[in-house]
């Protein structure tokens, strides 16, 4: 589907035509620029690489800066790929926020707030056992058993448990665009999206 890089800006409130107070993030999105243009005949399918924001041409290794050039744009730090755009643009086009409107609905892929080693309490939420007034020592937050002992025998894959929780690739789906600001490459979409102030989403019609 089309759509575009961006960044999170944050998030704010607006005022409803009906009076109600709608919660809502705000996203830069683009000026992204067109870098390569793939074609069913050269990589077998249609869709076109995008690419956000500036950086300097040191930070990158020749064939990435041999790539540009081709392109005949300034290196960009994020790049990406939508499908759905057909032949509409070419090679160094530059698509901003006015693709999107008021009203749509769309997907936004971003990586969520890391939170580190955390338990099952906050990472599965449970309820933790509460009773501690037949001499029970410090074993409120404890999983308890995941599983039996002869059989069988083992603890099947899947299993709840304490690990890492956040910092991985989440696709939030259905979400409406309350407002855009094309002079400013400004999207608001209701409600929150993953991801921490700054960072890079994908935003997808």
């Amino acid at each position: 589907m089309p759509g575009l890089i961006g960044k999170k800006i944050g998030m704010t409130s607006v005022f409803s035509a009906d009076g109600r107070n709608v919660p809502c993030t705000v996203i830069e999105v683009g000026p992204c620029v067109v870098t390569q243009v793939k074609t069913v005949e050269t990589d077998g399918y249609e869709a076109l690489q995008l690419g956000f924001e500036d950086q300097k041409e040191k930070h990158l290794t020749k064939p990435e800066l041999g790539h540009f050039r081709k392109a005949g744009v300034a290196p960009k730090r994020h790049l990406a790929e939508f499908k759905g755009f057909g032949n509409t643009y070419a090679l160094g086009d530059t698509i901003c926020a006015d693709i999107f409107t008021e009203a749509d609905f769309v997907d936004v892929v971003g990586t969520s707030k890391g939170k580190g080693f955390q338990g099952v309490v906050k990472r599965h939420g449970f309820g933790g056992v509460g009773q501690t007034t037949h001499g029970q020592h410090n074993r409120l937050r404890a999983p308890g058993s995941i599983g039996a002992c002869s059989y069988p025998a083992k603890v099947f894959k899947g299993m709840r448990m304490a690990g890492q929780m956040g910092n991985e690739r989440v696709t939030v789906q259905n979400l409406q665009i309350i407002k855009v600001i094309p002079e400013h490459n400004i999207v608001m979409i209701k409600g929150s999206i993953p991801g921490s102030k700054g960072s890079i989403v994908l935003i997808e019609k």
